[in-house]
């Protein structure tokens, strides 16, 4: 069976030639490289010079080699079914016998190598691979067992479903008490893999392991004080996850976690504080967690206050010394679409040090996406999830802190202090409002500091108190605050204009018709940081102006705004080609205006709605060939199909009958139906892309008003994903109400089918919606609601008393919905008999009896 190859020596100097060319700074050298290489794919036994010079060319420099093994890998990826038999063998029988080499870097290549052709498929077609692996783990050869820690670990990551399922007759139950065995290894780096490659298991409540559970915690214990940062960072992060899987585990030792987790989080190696700092975020989560820490709070606040610092490292990258560089372009990878991994997703090959440059699934991590994870970002987190748990209890553990940190003379302690003012604004609101009205001034006086980022920090802070900041006479603060906000829109610094205009857009939704009296002010801003922005700041202030929109309605349709503000919407609408994705804001924005100026918008909607009307037309043309040819049609981003009609829906309400004769000149509706539109809606339930599922959200529920009892066939393939939305931590508010609002909608029209679901989403369905002021959306969601609990009255029971809220957030609902309250409220109580009546509504707090009894006479 040995397969017995021998390279062709000129071929070999080609490809070391090659290997040579694409490590150039160059990058058209680097482009002719990679179009040798697809070329030389054709040839079967290319791939056999990849893993020669990789395994057996000792003479060549380590990171020739290196990148040999990595463009293997890619072509494992991409053709691996096409490799011939021999091929395959020579392949996995270099890779096993090199896992030893004697350099890391080689060694960890050959592991990439492996698991990259394990997660091909490969694990049940590879039958001695996983017991050849364990075997060497016994290797009395150090490279030898590191080597093979180092793949394990890996396929442990890359392959953990399939290594426990019965597919391959359940190897875990031999690998996770071998594992355990090398928790306490000589060598740190052995100890590491170990731990790590059991922390794959613990999320998914591994069997394997959770017979073993005792005997890890005990092992991590034993580990706790390991002089290995690596090692000490697999501890905290296991930890992390067992308070979620196996808290009863836990909670026997939870003082000493506590203790540890506290000493951890101060750690010298920032990577192991942010993985301890995680177990705040974690912990708050759990019911227990108020009794747990109310002793620690005295040593835990200053912790994560203090870590709530720039480190010096984050004022480099962050370019903190540069005050002003609006001049300067944004680079593209600047603007990337924002996704946010959860983060006890397995890590990706991290510690290998091998940069996968060619990769496309490994993204380059800039300011705004996963890296920005640090332990400044996740010491606020914790913050403000404890903020919520203890509310004002939090405060005497604050204030006296806060009190040095926000006239501190060095800067980077004074805007950590604002970071943190900022941080609790959410759970300890009301025990600050006594100090607002002298910190509110003090903060408007910050947004003049000379260092970007202290203005940069203090438009967020000022921005989560601008709740109250409405609630006083608008010329107390609102007017300040919104004049200085302004000017920091202006900034000459970047991130201070995008702070700004984020901060200004949670402004004008808080205040709404108040800034009626400022509007040709803030238009004027609003305008000239048009032919002041850079590419990504831009995107924001679609945002800001469609807020503003939003925020005042109709008061924008006066000749001399539309005058400021239509023109240089338009300019950007025309400089745009079809295919660009800076529609997506600027149709969003349109859609805004559109709505608000009403008649207003008619000399713009000619052009704006032919151009909706193309680009669904375009989208659904690339779909239909991609159906019928998929090898020659790739699939067309169905995304601008929908904010063109979110857009057209706009335009629709905005523009009322006077859309008739548009409608009637074009072929919107025939391509309505024609996209069978419901699954695109449902497939778009995402909620990692917060605008395009709000917007798909948005759209279900107003075509189930539309479409009323028809919606039937199309309930079981958007209901489920909207009550999974509004049950998932942290969703952004406004989705939380246009989910709330739909299944609302979607249960006026066919209350049959979702009334069933009633218990799984009545809770967050009632807190959603309590804090929105009275519509028409409201409207239709709650007569849904209503219709529901009397299908289904037993899904409300357990969750009463937050319908009972939920009723008494109504100022002045329609005569025949109060009538549909009065009767659900009623009837309750009627079921319940007085005596538990009483009982239960005791519970309530006092504003909300007094209302239920003035209003339904309950």
């Amino acid at each position: 069976m040995e397969y017995e190859w021998k390279p062709d020596e000129q071929g070999l100097q080609q490809i070391l030639q090659l290997l040579k060319e694409s490590q150039s700074p160059d990058t058209t050298i680097q482009r002719t490289v990679q179009q040798k290489l697809e070329q030389l794919n054709q040839y079967p036994d290319f791939n056999n010079y990849l893993i020669f010079v990789l395994t057996k060319l000792k003479s060549e420099d380590e990171p020739t080699r290196s990148l040999s093994g990595l463009i293997l890998k890619n072509n494992v990826k991409a053709h691996f079914q096409n490799f011939p038999n021999g091929v395959t063998d020579f392949i996995k029988s270099e890779c096993l016998n090199n896992i030893g080499d004697s350099s890391p870097l080689i060694r960890a290549t050959v592991g990439i190598l492996i698991t990259t052709i394990a997660s091909k498929g490969e694990l049940q077609n590879w039958p001695d691979l996983l017991p050849k692996l364990c075997s060497l783990l016994d290797s009395e050869d150090y490279n030898t067992c590191e080597g093979a820690f180092g793949a394990l670990q890996k396929i442990c990551e890359d392959s953990a479903e399939i290594l426990d399922s019965d597919v391959l007759d359940r190897p875990l139950n031999i690998m996770i008490p071998k594992f355990l065995q090398f928790f306490k290894h000589s060598s740190p780096k052995i100890r590491s893999h170990a731990v790590a490659c059991v922390n794959q298991f613990i999320i998914s409540r591994t069997q394997a392991l959770m017979l073993h559970i005792d005997s890890f915690i005990e092992n991590l214990f034993a580990l706790a004080g390991d002089e290995e940062p690596e090692v000490r960072k697999n501890v905290c992060r296991a930890l992390v996850m067992l308070l979620e899987v196996r808290m009863d585990r836990l909670l026997p030792h939870m003082h000493n976690i506590v203790e540890y987790m506290l000493q951890r989080t101060q750690d010298q190696d920032e990577n192991v504080a942010l993985e301890a700092c995680e177990f705040w975020l974690t912990l708050a989560e759990q019911p227990i967690c108020k009794d747990v820490l109310v002793r620690h709070l005295p040593k835990l606040i200053p912790v994560l206050v203090n870590g709530m610092k720039y480190s010096d490292i984050d004022i480099i990258l962050l370019k903190g010394d540069v005050e002003e560089d609006e001049t300067i372009p944004d680079s593209e990878q600047d603007i990337r679409p924002r996704f946010h991994r959860s983060r006890t997703v397995a890590q990706q090959h991290d510690e290998d040090g091998i940069e996968e440059e060619d990769d496309d699934d490994d993204e380059i991590d800039d300011d705004d996406t996963i890296s920005d994870w640090n332990l400044r970002k996740c010491s606020a987190a914790a913050l403000d999830v404890l903020a919520n748990v203890y509310r004002d209890e939090l405060l005497p553990h604050i204030l006296p802190l806060l009190k040095e940190l926000l006239f501190h003379h060095e800067w980077v302690v004074k805007e950590s202090g604002i970071l943190v003012l900022g941080a609790i604004a959410e759970g300890c609101m009301q025990g600050m409002i006594p100090y607002l009205p002298e910190l509110i001034p003090h903060l408007i006086q910050c947004l003049s500091d000379k260092k970007a980022l202290v203005r940069s920090i203090t438009c967020w802070t000022l921005s989560r108190y601008a709740h109250w900041v409405v609630s006083q006479p608008p010329d107390t603060y609102l007017k300040p605050l919104m004049t200085e906000l302004l000017k920091r829109i202006l900034d000459s610094n970047k991130r201070v204009q995008e702070a700004a205009c984020s901060a200004f857009a949670t402004l004008e939704e808080e205040a709404c018709t108040e800034l009626v009296p400022y509007l040709a002010y803030i238009l004027d801003t609003l305008v000239f940081a048009f032919s002041k922005y850079q590419h990504k700041n831009l995107l924001i202030l679609y945002d800001a102006i469609g807020t503003l929109a939003d925020s005042v309605g109709h008061h924008l349709n006066k000749p001399e705004y539309i005058q400021m503000l239509m023109p240089p919407l338009i300019q950007k609408w025309n400089m745009l080609k079809d295919e660009d994705k800076d529609l997506f804001p600027l149709l969003e924005c349109l859609s805004s205006v559109a709505t608000a100026l009403q008649s207003g918008f008619l000399p713009y909607c000619e052009p704006v709605y032919q151009r909706c009307v193309n680009l669904v037309q375009k989208t659904l043309a690339q779909a239909m060939l991609n159906n019928a040819q998929p090898d020659q049609y790739e699939a067309p981003d169905k995304d601008f199909m929908i904010v063109a009609l979110d857009l057209l829906s706009g335009l629709a309400e905005g523009l009322g009958g006077n859309i008739e004769q548009l409608v009637a000149r074009s072929n919107i509706l025939t391509l309505m139906y024609q996209s069978d539109f419901m699954p695109i809606l449902g497939t778009n339930l995402n909620p990692e892309f917060i605008s395009v599922c709000n917007n798909a959200t948005w759209a279900i529920g107003e075509i189930s008003i539309q479409m009323g009892i028809e919606m039937q066939p199309y309930i079981p393939m958007v209901l489920h994903q909207l009550v999974e939305i509004i049950n998932r931590p942290n969703t952004p508010k406004t989705l939380l109400e246009n989910t709330a609002i739909t299944i609302g909608r979607l249960g006026y029209v066919c209350p049959q089918e979702v009334a069933p679901m009633l218990q799984q989403f009545i809770r967050p369905w009632c807190t959603s919606l309590r804090n929105i002021r009275d519509n028409e959306e409201k409207d239709s969601a709650f007569r849904g609601i209503c219709t529901m609990i009397s299908v289904n009255p037993s899904g409300v029971i357990q969750d009463f008393i937050f319908f009972c809220d939920a009723v008494a957030s109504w100022i002045n609902p329609k005569d025949d919905l109060r009538d549909m309250f009065c009767k659900i409220l009623h009837g309750f109580k009627n079921q319940v008999g007085d005596e538990n009546w009483r009982r239960f509504s005791d519970q309530f707090p006092l504003p909300l009896k007094e209302r239920l009894a003035a209003f339904y006479g309950v």
